[in-house]
């Protein structure tokens, strides 16, 4: 089995780094009062300590009021900026890269979460969870879309300064870039709803708010996806010619790297092409890109499915392969590298039959 490719040293996008290796942005409700302490710098230590090039945070929520669904998970602004700052200090030491996830989780605020500021209305395009349901807010006005754009705008600059390796943005999944493109959640009569052009406005201004703030040279990846929280079979579009409509403006305001959430990376985005999600945004935008969706696992399976368990998988040619090949240039390992800090190193040192596998239950234990 050839593993070369996914250990090669990585230059693009304005990132320099060891390997392949990314670990994949994963909420784990484990920062109290929205701060990560030692215990969360620690958990990111122990990945960059082996053999994980690229670390991505857990979505961390910038300092809009509604922009977070829980006071469990951390926030990026007030005091746990400090907690973030002996974040990147641990993973520095320890020889690794990272970058926080920038998030705003839109009306993914639903009755019964423990969310901050439970007296204030969520913020979406259209008000709407999910399609044709009810109305759950106002739509965002104009000046609103302008505060948000400015949070994101704020948190980067913070990341900057508290030493990150970039910033990616939480642009997928029905969280709040994502809901803006969705035609389904976003019918706007305005500038920010309508055509593909006018959906992808509120994006392209994050973005380029962003690059304002930190400058040139500073990385930015954007997280994207297809599929939604509410729809997994959703699409955003269904050629590629939709997709560099929606994504390539993406990459002109200032994206540097594309990060492609796919259910299961091994399957091809368009019939008639062997190309992923990632292989397609690489295509079609021009710019570097990480792959991610269930790698590592056996087989699919849903976090959420009780008594769900995936035996770890030990051929990688395949992915190796098309990293050789130059289809996608990094590779996100979610639930794997969540519950075996080691996987990377593993991997690498080709102990397969020290891989653990990945249960719901596992969750409850991770180190």
């Amino acid at each position: 089995m050839t593993l070369g490719a996914l250990f090669e040293p990585f230059t693009g996008g304005g990132l320099t780094l060891k390997n392949r290796i990314v670990m994949a942005p994963m909420t784990r409700w484990q920062s109290p009062d929205q701060f990560p302490g030692a215990q969360v710098a620690a958990y990111y230590r122990r990945r960059a300590q082996n053999e994980v090039g690229l670390i991505v945070t857990e979505g961390t929520t910038i300092d809009h009021p509604v922009s977070s669904y829980s006071v469990r998970t951390p926030a990026f602004h007030g005091p746990a900026l400090e907690g973030w700052r002996r974040v990147v200090s641990e993973v520095h030491e320890a020889g690794g890269k990272i970058i926080p996830q920038l998030w705003h989780v839109g009306a993914m605020r639903r009755p019964g979460d423990d969310y901050p500021n439970p007296h204030l209305a969520s913020a979406s395009p259209s008000g709407l969870f999910r399609p044709g349901g009810k109305r759950v807010a106002e739509p965002l006005s104009a000046a609103q879309i302008r505060e948000i754009v400015d949070s994101f705008a704020r948190a980067a600059a913070q990341a900057r300064e508290l030493g990150f390796d970039g910033v990616e943005v939480h642009g997928a999944h029905g969280y709040i870039l994502d809901a803006f493109l969705w035609e389904p959640l976003n019918d706007r009569a305005d500038e920010y709803g309508g055509d593909v052009e006018r959906r992808g406005r509120f994006a392209r201004e994050v973005i380029a708010g962003i690059r304002s703030a930190v400058g040139p040279g500073f990385p930015v990846v954007l997280r994207i996806s297809q599929w939604k929280q509410q729809d997994y079979s959703a699409r955003l579009a269904h050629t590629p010619e939709m997709l560099a409509r929606i994504f390539a403006p993406l990459a002109e305001a200032g994206v540097d790297l594309f990060h492609c959430s796919q259910r299961r990376h091994w399957e091809e985005e368009f019939t008639g092409s062997p190309l992923n999600f990632a292989g397609w945004i690489k295509r079609v935008t021009g710019k570097p890109v990480i792959t991610v969706g269930s790698v590592g696992l056996s087989g699919p399976m849903s976090v959420t499915e009780l008594g769900a368990q995936s035996d770890p998988t030990t051929d990688f040619s395949a992915l190796a392969d098309r990293v050789a090949q130059g289809e996608f240039d990094l590779v996100a390992v979610g639930r794997a590298l969540l519950v075996d800090p080691q996987w990377a190193l593993k991997i690498k040192e080709r102990r397969f039959d020290e891989l653990l596998p990945f249960t719901k239950q596992s969750l409850e234990t991770l180190s």
